[in-house]
């Protein structure tokens, strides 16, 4: 799929290709995630750590951060508005999230070539202390999210 040609802003298509998603995800609005920022290659969602994500270590269940982290993934590689999924994510823990705590997860394009990116994603707490680190890889399928909208650049 080949970019439009046609003038446009860049910023507002990532942002409408964002709301859409958001509108279709059920997950990330069933876990309490908010849409904070995207823009093309790059995507910004928070979550706070509710009562039922925790574990039995008094803490929050990787499973939860994870989902935060691959979310902010889905959004960074679809904000060019080509259908893309994540193929790949790999995650570390590095320090425990609790009851409460806002987590903000961060993913930013880091390669594109073809049919194929990478996302360096780091999770944060509220005291922007990183609690997790991932890297995702993408693949760019047929389509557009958006019909109405153009694709930003090419890969599907």
């Amino acid at each position: 799929m080949k970019p439009d040609d046609t003038p446009f802003d860049r910023l507002a298509v990532a942002g409408q290709v964002g709301s859409t998603m958001y509108d279709r995800d059920r997950v990330a609005r069933r876990l309490g995630m908010a849409l904070a920022e995207v823009r093309p290659g790059f995507a910004r969602i928070a979550m706070t750590v509710g009562e039922d994500m925790i574990n039995g270590h008094d803490i929050c269940h990787g499973g939860y951060i994870f989902a935060l982290a691959d979310t902010a993934c889905a959004y960074a590689c679809n904000s060019y508005n080509v259908n893309t999924l994540s193929q790949a994510v790999n995650i570390v823990f590095m320090a425990p999230a609790r009851q409460g705590d806002t987590l903000c997860a961060e993913a930013s394009e880091s390669n594109h070539a073809g049919r194929t990116s990478t996302y360096d994603i780091k999770v944060f707490n509220g005291a922007d202390k990183v609690i997790a680190v991932a890297q995702g890889q993408c693949r760019s399928l047929r389509g557009k999210l958006v019909d109405a909208l153009p694709v930003l650049r090419e890969g599907g």
